[in-house]
């Protein structure tokens, strides 16, 4: 239902100081992001440091110099950096593996795991879209079914976790829960709901595609089977990075998507064997997220991110509610540290489809990188931080977009057929 309270007073918006880098220059500087874009979508594809870039480049170099002895020595490097990358999330290295991203892990879980016929597998409403089709191929191959548990977007932890439980059957093998969820930026209770299942007999499979870098120890008191979080989003890793953390003897079940030399080899290690792939990304990652542990210590750039985070949502939601009327600020029950909901004007990404479209023509006609997603039939602008965001970029969103979302929003309704 949409909301027209304009009763609830709007909290003081502050505007947190910039980042700097040691020399004083903006943090940006330290990015490749062109200037000529607005940049306040870090949470769908992320951004890497330069230093993090030129790495990279210079192990593409090496490979593509020697790669006899390149790939022959690869597997052993990659088992350096996996125990980094594991101490990085707070998981035992022996129970870690790297893999391309969040999606590719669920991909291997359900690829893997042994499942009985008829076994359904229960997701929510707020999945992410790639690792619920996941669930759903994998339902029919055994001949069961994906049962979807729906979370009012405000509900508490012990409501949402009650929701998950009570979608739950006899039939139940798998759970599939997010970590913090993409479309409405919101935490699951996914300690609880993991200790539920495994009272339940029930595995599950945690999307954390998230979480790194956004918190310390995201797996801590979390007793699930297998998570899973991407390295590339808000750790600032190269494109295509992520952990696949399996902590139950499941894990010796689990092989890569694609078979290579190393699948004799016990888990973890089997992954670190990925025959000619280009791994450059994963040796690059530590360099990506120790810029940020000695420039601003990870603690610093999460307090900023979320202090920014707050501002941003503020300036955002009051400036549509100026327009509209209405209140746009958005209530997600158990709301996250630089990912923030602002509910669109109606008639505004109603659909997946229509939200996709909407962040395209944003970018086309305006050149501003946003995010726009959509649950229950309404469309909400989600807004992300980084330590190179300030203040004015969101201010700038403000200035430039907000009216115009607004005008199209108009123009929607109005051509919207009668029901």
């Amino acid at each position: 239902m949409t909301s027209t309270n304009t009763s609830a007073p709007a909290t003081r918006a502050v505007s947190p100081r910039a980042l700097t880098l040691p020399d004083g220059m903006p943090a940006a500087a330290a990015w490749t992001l062109s200037p000529h874009a607005l940049h306040i979508n870090h949470g769908s594809f992320g951004a890497v440091p330069r230093v993090a870039q030129e790495h990279q480049n210079a192990l593409r170099a090496e490979m593509d110099a020697d790669p006899v002895a390149w790939f022959s020595f690869l597997p052993e490097r990659i088992g350096v950096v996996r125990r980094e990358l594991a101490a990085f999330v707070g998981a035992s290295p022996e129970r870690s593996a790297i893999v391309p991203n969040a999606s590719a892990g669920a991909s291997v879980v359900y690829s893997s795991l042994p499942m009985s016929q008829g076994a359904e597998i229960v997701v929510t409403d707020h999945g992410y879209g790639a690792v619920t089709m996941g669930a759903e191929r994998m339902a029919r191959r055994r001949g069961g079914r994906v049962r979807t548990a729906h979370v009012p977007l405000g509900a508490t932890p012990q409501q949402a976790h009650d929701a998950v439980m009570d979608a739950c059957t006899d039939k139940t093998r798998l759970i599939v829960i997010d970590h913090i969820t993409s479309a409405t930026a919101r935490f699951m209770p996914v300690a609880a709901i993991s200790a539920s299942a495994r009272e339940r007999g029930i595995v599950t499979l945690v999307d954390g595609a998230h979480v790194p870098g956004l918190y310390a120890d995201p797996l801590d008191g979390i007793d699930c089977d297998f998570w899973v979080g991407n390295l590339h989003k808000f750790a600032c890793a190269p494109r295509g990075t992520a952990v696949l953390v399996a902590n139950s003897g499941l894990r010796d079940e689990l092989y890569p998507l694609i078979d290579s030399w190393g699948s004799p080899l016990a888990f973890p290690e089997r992954f670190d064997t990925q025959g000619t792939l280009d791994l450059t990304s994963y040796l690059a990652t530590p360099t990506a997220t120790g810029f940020i542990a000695d420039t601003w210590g990870w603690g610093g750039a999460r307090d900023y991110m979320g202090a920014l985070a707050d501002y941003a949502e503020n300036i955002v939601a009051t400036a549509f509610s100026e327009q509209t009327g209405q209140d746009h600020r958005v209530d997600v029950g158990a709301s996250t540290n630089a990912l923030r909901l602002v509910r669109l004007p109606d008639g505004l990404a109603r659909t997946h489809p229509e939200a996709d479209a909407l962040r395209n023509r944003v970018v086309s006609e305006f050149n501003v990188e946003a995010a726009f997603t959509s649950f229950g039939g309404v469309g909400y602008f989600r807004l992300s931080t980084h330590v190179y965001n300030t203040a004015a970029d969101f201010e700038e969103f403000v200035e430039r977009m907000v009216p115009t979302l607004c005008d199209w929003a108009r123009d929607a309704v109005r051509s919207a057929p009668d029901l």
